[in-house]
């Protein structure tokens, strides 16, 4: 089973479904973000559904405790694997995700996805967290979230490939990683500062790495996926 994570945001509906079809028997799971979730969600979340394909909603939810935990429980779905919240809501709204998406499991009698807490953005560097009015190093933030979604109960927690080894060592599998920023070598960052590499997101531990535009971009997506897959092979467990 594979732990890389495709992200399939796209303009148009039409372009995120080619994906899956695309990579379909690669097996990697699809991560449906903002972009399409505010786009079409419906009929995105119906297309992974009816082609059975695992897929993470990448809500990134941030909101009052009562409301997080009411729109958690409207997004369970059969094939839906992962749940993404913010950290930095706190350790009831993360709580309240939880407890939404296992009482809607329950009563469709599927298993209950994961809920992951976002840390930090990997857009965000060290100027940034100044302007936020946090102290310490990005790392340093990052492992007190991290530490937070640990007490609130999450599954695991969102964060860049260069806080992985950290969270791991301090976590162990308390903690699973879902794993942003990764590019291979070579490929623009965008607006994302803290990034690595597939195979350095690997080695440090990583349990799921998500890929966006080196693969969407690519003029052959499986060629780019068949590639990713063969530089975090090696570290497979």
């Amino acid at each position: 089973m594979s732990r890389l994570v495709v992200a399939i945001d796209a303009p148009v509906p039409e372009e995120a479904e080619r994906v899956v079809d695309e990579l379909y028997d690669f097996d990697v799971i699809f991560k449906i973000g903002l972009e399409s979730l505010l786009g079409y969600a419906g009929r995105i979340l119906r297309y992974c559904e009816e082609r059975d394909v695992r897929y993470c909603v990448d809500a990134k939810l941030h909101d009052i405790p009562r409301t997080v935990g009411a729109a958690s429980r409207q997004l369970v779905a059969p094939a839906m694997r992962m749940l993404t919240v913010h950290a930095l809501g706190g350790v009831e709204m993360m709580r309240a995700a939880i407890d939404g998406v296992r009482e809607r499991a329950d009563a469709l009698g599927v298993r209950a996805p994961h809920v992951f807490a976002v840390t930090l953005l990997t857009s965000i560097a060290h100027d940034s967290i100044v302007d936020l009015g946090l102290s310490g190093s990005p790392a340093q933030n990052v492992m007190r979230l991290a530490s937070l979604a640990r007490d609130a109960g999450c599954s695991g927690v969102v964060c860049s490939p260069r806080e992985v080894r950290e969270i791991k060592g301090a976590f162990g599998d308390d903690l699973l990683t879902l794993v942003p920023g990764v590019r291979p070598a070579g490929s623009p960052s965008r607006d994302q500062q803290r990034i690595g590499t597939p195979g350095e997101a690997a080695v440090a531990g990583a349990d799921y790495i998500v890929v966006g535009r080196p693969i969407l971009d690519a003029p052959d997506r499986r060629a780019a996926t068949e590639a990713i897959l063969g530089e975090i092979a090696p570290y497979d467990r």
